[in-house]
Parts: C-alpha cells; structure tokens; sequence
C-alpha cells in the first residue's frame, strides 16, 4: 500500500533535485518519438545544445528568445504567487505592444532618455490596466480569471489586428498589416554588437532582482505571500485583499506588458499580428519550472528559449520535426508538475 505523507518542510537540495530529475526525464521521454523518428538521438541532442549555444551568435540568439520569456514567465510567477492564475501574458504583451508603438512612433519627441522610459512605462500601465479587469471580476464578483484572461488574449488579439488595419498603420508599409516604426531614439540599445540581442534582456534581468526583493523584502510581498497561502485567514488576519490583489494583478498584467515593448522595441522595431510566438503560454511553463521563485525564473526562461532555438538547428541536420521542441517543453511541464508532488509528499510503502 502506498501512502502520501505532508512533509513539514522540503530542503533546498530536494527541491531543486527533483526540478532537475523533472528536466532529465523530460528530455529522456522526448528521445523516445526522436528514436522512432530514426533519428540519432544522442547526436539530435548534442546538435540542439550546440545550436543553442555553441557559438556567440547561437548564445546571443538564445538569450534574445529568452527576453520576452522572462518577463512573461515572471508575470505568471508573481501572479500564481497570490494564486491569481493570469492566463493572459499573450494579451498583455500585444496591449504593451501596441501602446509602445503608440508613444513610440513619433507621438512624442525627444531624446533616448525621454522616449526610452516613455515607450515602457506606456507598455506597461496598458498591460497592467488589461489585467485589472479581470481581478476585480475575480474578487468583487466570483469569475473565473482563467476563463476571463484566456478569452482576452483573443480579444486584445484581434484588437491588434484592426489597429494594424486602421490607426497604427504603416502608410509606407506596403499594404503589409504592420505599424509605422518606432523611432531610433525610442529603440533598445543592443548590447553586442551586430547581434539581435538587446536591452531588454537586462530589462527582464532587473525585473526578476526587483520582484525577488519585492517578494522576500516587503510588506507587499508578505501579503501576497499570506493571500497565496489561504486568502481567508489573510483577511482574518487584517490584510486588505482587494488592494493587494490589484497590486498583483498591475505588476503581473505590467509585466506581460514590457515583454511587448521589448519585442518590438528592442528586436523588430515596429509591430505585427505575428509579433508573439506564444511567448505568453510559454511564460506559464518557465514560472512553472522555476517554482514560482523570480530569481529562477531566468534559467529557467534560457533553458525553455535553448529548446526552440536549437530544435531548429537539430531539425535542419538530422531531418526532425522543430516541433520536437514543443513536446520538450510540454513534457517538462508535467514533470515538473509530478515532481511537486514528491517535494509536498513523502512516499511511504506499507
């Protein structure tokens, strides 16, 4: 007979153990569709470390997918943290999108130091506002957040495509569905030179060190902690939930909402209906593997980007699907996820 038992507290050692074991059966799973495939499955993995990896330009391109993962992974982290389920990074990156190419694009002049801080501050609050509705839904009235911030990605979506049809059209575009330019003292500044890689991955890097800080050295972060844990005891205790609960929301909705603005103002300079490539579901995953912990999710944001970015070189050699990539990180999720069960449980046999 097989019985779970509630540990008091898991170590560090366990718990990052069993998040690694998560990652190597993952990826074990993962040889066994590469293997019927016939394809060489040590070969296929040594060709997706190297193209993720194995020179400047690989690292470089990696850690530029990694940017919007970041800031959307750790828009989720924070948010599950209060056990606010925000399901809507992808919406919020295209709000922050579209308002930093709004402020951006010539509707105010200036300087980097002036533009720059506008262009994210605009793509952040419009992040934060579209993640405010559907918390006051959750806590004045009841509403599933994960229904109503799922349904808004394909709002803001389509949303996005009208503007790109009407006011944020690029007259000289062509008749290509894209927005005039953001202007090139609005832009990120690249950090190396003739690479992709740009400003904004430090952004996300800050981000994480603030909301570590947020988390573990504040007032705020202590309520958000004790909302987290049992929202009814936290009230019982004194904590004011809505406001709390609005200030998750903002943060993680103003998070989802940078990685917009760094997309297109840091890597392609205008906007598009294709802008995201699910960088919002994939932030789920990252803050998933990372548990929740902001610090970690900046491996774990690498480690997600690697996968896509050296699938497509593997893919290329040994003639495999990419999508490989996509069923890596699928399992990864739900290891990660059995994994959490062993951290919580002791399994004892009788």
């Amino acid at each position: 007979m097989i019985r779970f038992e509630p540990r008091a507290r898991a170590s560090l050692a366990l718990i990052v153990g069993a998040r690694l074991a998560a990652l190597a059966t993952a990826f074990a799973l993962a040889a066994i569709p590469l293997a019927a495939a016939g394809a060489p499955v040590g070969r296929s993995f040594w060709l997706m470390l190297q193209g993720a990896g194995g020179t400047l330009f690989a690292l470089t391109e990696t850690l530029t997918r990694a940017t919007p993962l970041i800031l959307t992974g750790l828009a989720a982290a924070v948010a599950f943290r209060a056990r606010l389920f925000n399901i809507g990074a992808e919406g919020q990156l295209y709000a922050g999108a579209m308002a930093a190419v709004a402020v951006g694009s010539g509707a105010v002049s200036g300087g980097p130091l002036l533009l720059v801080p506008l262009v994210l501050l605009a793509a952040a609050l419009a992040g934060a506002a579209l993640m405010l509705v559907p918390t006051v839904l959750k806590v004045r009235l009841g509403v599933d957040e994960v229904v109503t911030t799922l349904l808004l990605n394909f709002v803001v979506l389509l949303v996005a495509q009208m503007m790109l049809e009407g006011p944020l059209k690029d007259p000289m575009g062509g008749g290509w569905p894209q927005s005039e330019p953001i202007l090139d003292q609005a832009m990120l500044p690249p950090i190396v030179e003739r690479m992709r890689l740009h400003g904004g991955f430090l952004l996300g890097l800050l981000a994480c060190v603030v909301a570590h800080v947020l988390m573990t050295r504040s007032v705020l972060g202590l309520r958000i902690r004790a909302v987290g844990e049992n929202a009814t005891a936290a009230a019982y205790a004194g904590i004011p939930i809505l406001p709390t609960m609005l200030a998750v929301g903002a943060l993680s909705g103003g998070l989802a909402g940078l990685a917009g603005a760094s997309e297109v103002a840091g890597l392609k300079g205008y906007l598009t209906a294709d802008l995201s490539r699910g960088f919002g579901y994939a932030g789920i995953v990252v803050a998933m593997v990372a548990g929740l912990q902001p610090l970690a999710v900046v491996p774990a944001a690498i480690l997600v980007a690697g996968v896509f970015v050296g699938a497509d070189t593997m893919s290329r050699t040994v003639g495999v699907s990419n999508y490989i990539a996509d069923l890596i990180v699928a399992l990864a999720l739900v290891c990660v996820l059995v994994s959490g069960l062993f951290v919580r449980f002791r399994v004892r046999i009788a």
